[in-house]
């Protein structure tokens, strides 16, 4: 459903403490997904992943149906966008913030079909 969060990222300088920390107070549990990016498990649908340049809290992804028009009325609305990037199995991601400069994504699941 459109606007649903449906993903999170936790960014970490330290990830194994993030783990332990996330780990210890809601009892989650991550897999490893590939670098410095742990998938939490049993948990929301979400990760835990290495601090960025600048992402430095954490990154809500909200759904989208179609993430071009999704963009294009972020952007009549005075938010700003970075380029629209497809993620082979997962979908179409825009990282995006508001007109505000709050910080968050969209995206657009991957054909299930």
């Amino acid at each position: 459903m459109p606007g649903q969060i449906d993903w999170i990222e936790i960014p970490a300088a330290d990830t194994a403490k993030a783990r332990t920390f996330y780990g210890a107070l809601f009892g989650w549990t991550t897999s490893e997904f590939g670098g410095d990016y742990h998938v939490i498990a049993d948990g929301p649908a979400g990760a835990i992943t290495a601090t960025e340049a600048g992402f430095t809290h954490p990154r809500v992804y909200f759904t989208t149906d179609d993430v071009d028009a999704s963009v294009k009325r972020l952007h009549e609305l005075g938010g700003r966008s970075e380029d629209v990037q497809t993620v082979p199995g997962v979908g179409r991601i825009a990282h995006c913030h508001d007109d505000q400069g709050t910080p968050f994504s969209l995206h657009e699941p991957a054909s299930r079909s």
